[in-house]
């Protein structure tokens, strides 16, 4: 007969709640919940399946009450101020890159990598267009950077080239590692940032249009550069209620779109199709330039914005694609570059490289393969 188990039914309803799912909903795929909710004791396979299905660890269904799960970082909600609360999913993945994060910051002492520079060095700065300045010169960047280039997707590669230069680790991912069952609403995170001054970390949501990742990339690097770690639900590409998170903005708007040659080349008859094109960016970005300057009401700025961003997921193509191009992005290839020197050095067993990648054996071994 297989082992029954007590488990407190509060943990049950918190572990229920944390997925996402209010008991009635969870009870409907998973009726046996309600049988232990009353007093029945599941068997050790059983809580074992349900670990897995809420995303527990199983040791936590073990613990006489609830644990205490705090997020690590501020996470600001659009119009709003900070939320205590965030899906297991984008939860979860903050956990993952600080993993990851933690990893290559011991890495890097360990190999005496200086600190990089720019981390925290507008700290004390409200100055915008300073700080924009000061990104693009440390990126090796001219004002109108994008220009040279044939559409704002070629300057959006582009960028994160030469983001990653500067050993700042920038992952594109819209599901918790690899697990393509628990996405990440854009909804709830557009993205999120861990300052750090050894090994700086993005988290850019890449189930978003591509349109607004380029502009939460920048927002992001911004935090990095006043030394801020923070999430952001940034709906509509509009900022939270609060100090940073608008100097942020506004430095992304500037970076993107400087103010004096939007004004130059501004023209109610090309529109924003003229402008996306001189600035090659996307034209929801530019509209969100002409909302910061007067030239878009709000109501012009939103209802472009949903035209725009529903003909732009339309538009998206549907499959799975390549899985080990995916995987570049989603892992970064810089962080699984020094993964690989890792392993190669005698510094990471194997068996920890795959934990870090989310990879197993052999597919670790082709995307080395593949791309070092």
């Amino acid at each position: 007969m297989s082992q029954r188990v007590d488990v407190n039914p509060e943990l049950l309803s918190w572990a229920v709640t944390r997925a996402g799912f209010t008991l009635p909903e969870f009870a409907a795929d998973f009726p046996m919940i309600l049988d232990w909710m009353s007093g029945k004791k599941p068997t050790l396979i059983q809580l074992e399946k349900f670990s897995k299905k809420v995303h527990v660890p199983f040791g936590y269904l073990m613990l006489p009450a609830p644990p205490e799960e705090q997020l690590p970082i501020p996470f600001f909600r659009t119009g709003k101020g900070t939320t205590e609360k965030v899906s297991v999913n984008v939860y979860d993945t903050i956990l993952q890159l600080q993993q990851r994060q933690d990893w290559l910051r011991d890495y890097f002492k360990d190999n005496e990598f200086e600190p990089v520079g720019f981390v925290g060095k507008f700290r004390s700065s409200r100055n915008y267009a300073e700080i924009a300045q000061d990104i693009r010169t440390t990126l090796g960047l001219p004002e109108e950077w994008a220009s040279g280039f044939r559409t704002w997707e070629e300057a959006l590669t582009r960028l994160t080239e030469k983001i990653e230069d500067q050993r700042i680790v920038v992952v594109f991912n819209g599901v918790v590692g690899n697990n393509t069952t628990r996405p990440i609403s854009v909804e709830e995170c557009r993205g999120f940032v861990l300052v750090d001054d050894l090994a700086p970390f993005m988290f850019i949501n890449n189930s978003d249009s591509k349109s607004a990742q380029l502009f939460t990339l920048v927002h992001e690097l911004a935090h990095i550069w006043v030394g801020q770690s923070a999430g952001f639900d940034f709906r509509r590409l509009q900022p939270a209620d609060n100090a940073t998170e608008i100097l942020c903005d506004k430095v992304a708007a500037e970076f993107l779109v400087p103010a004096a040659h939007f004004l130059k080349i501004w023209s109610p008859e090309g529109g924003l199709r003229a402008a996306a094109r001189h600035f090659k960016v996307s034209e929801i970005v530019v509209a969100r330039r002409a909302l910061d300057l007067g030239v878009f009401t709000k109501k012009q700025f939103f209802d472009f914005y949903e035209e725009y961003i529903g003909r732009e997921f339309k538009k998206r193509e549907s499959g799975g694609g390549d899985f080990f191009r995916t995987t570049k992005v989603r892992l970064s290839l810089s962080f699984a570059a020094h993964v690989n020197r890792a392993v190669r050095s005698g510094q990471l067993l194997y068996r920890d490289a795959y934990k870090l990648t989310n990879l197993t054996g052999a597919t670790y071994q082709t995307f080395v393969s593949k791309y070092f």
